[in-house]
């Protein structure tokens, strides 16, 4: 009888749980404030559940996640053919990346974009932010990310308010799984994408210590938080990010500007909770790598993408992939 009562109470948890987060979102800083979802937010379910989900299609046991900041990205770099070839070019060596600086009053730049990136076939999707801003000028963010290798739940997907404005740009976050492995077994993961504004990036990136303690106790039960972005500052200038001992930064000592001059945008997790990290991440410096001049690569973008490789497995499979070691690649 008792463990018949105990799984009715399980049940109706479960359930309990799942009717709060279908028609609620966490929000705030310093304080958590509980905000009723839109229907736009709510609408259509769990998006794990797709009729027209593409076949898997993954080499390896490892997915690569991206930030990318495109710098004013809107119509005008979407109407250069050759910018809009080397964005997509870009996008297609990652399964998420983690888009900032959106800029556009039109509502067709990703869509346009992600017809580009799937023109040789592939499926990639995304998910967009509110615009965000003190002034006349937005920005947006948003997650691109390919349909055959990870799936995102849209109806968990949030912006982190801030009471005390303490950002100009509050983070979005998203949460992933990995496609492929048995949905218990997969790897699941939340992104928090950020742009900090350069004029105020040490005590943004200070507050981003308290983003990253909402975000990872959330209600969700979810370990494995990825703070990533723009930071503006280099891996040397974390402040209170730094002081927990136990987070890992993958990009240290290396330019992350396309002039290559400094470092502004990284990776960040708990490296405890993510043991799914296989060691491996990179600045990939497309200036390079597609032989471009520094006006073509400009054109492009005044960052360039930094990305780290995780296992597809929840745990790292069983934590051996975790034990590579960590190289840096440009």
């Amino acid at each position: 009888m008792r463990k018949l009562i105990g799984l009715v109470l399980t049940v109706i948890a479960a359930t309990a749980v799942w009717t709060f987060w279908k028609h609620y979102r966490i929000e705030g800083l310093t304080t958590i404030k509980l905000m009723k979802r839109d229907e736009s937010e709510s609408a259509g379910g769990s998006s794990y559940v797709s009729v027209d989900a593409p076949a898997v299609d993954r080499q390896g046991d490892s997915i690569r996640i991206a930030s990318f900041n495109i710098q004013t990205f809107g119509s005008t770099k979407l109407s250069k053919p050759h910018v809009l070839a080397a964005l997509a070019r870009i996008v297609r060596q990652y399964d998420v990346i983690a888009i900032q600086e959106i800029r556009a009053k039109e509502q067709d730049i990703l869509p346009r974009f992600i017809a580009k990136i799937n023109e040789e076939g592939l499926s990639y999707d995304y998910v967009i932010g509110e615009r965000l801003g003190r002034t006349h000028s937005k920005e947006q963010y948003a997650f691109v990310f390919n349909r055959a290798s990870v799936e995102v739940d849209r109806n968990q997907m949030y912006t982190v308010s801030d009471p005390d404005d303490l950002l100009h740009r509050e983070p979005l976050v998203a949460w992933f799984r990995v496609r492929g492995p048995d949905p218990e077994a997969a790897f699941t993961f939340t992104l928090i994408n950020i742009h900090t504004d350069p004029d105020e990036a040490g005590s943004e990136v200070a507050a981003l210590r308290d983003v990253f303690d909402l975000v990872r106790n959330d209600g969700r039960g979810e370990d494995d938080v990825i703070l990533l972005g723009d930071l503006n500052v280099d891996d040397q200038h974390l402040g209170p990010l730094a002081e927990n001992a136990n987070i890992e930064w993958t990009v240290s000592g290396t330019p992350t500007n396309t002039r290559g001059s400094a470092q502004y945008d990284n990776v960040l997790f708990d490296r405890l909770a993510t043991t799914e990290f296989t060691g491996v991440s990179g600045v990939f410096d497309f200036l390079r790598e597609f032989n471009l001049s520094m006006d073509e690569a400009l054109e492009v973008s005044d960052h360039l993408p930094v990305w780290a490789e995780f296992s597809i497995y929840e745990g790292g499979a069983g934590g051996r992939v975790a034990e590579r070691p960590r190289t840096s690649e440009r």
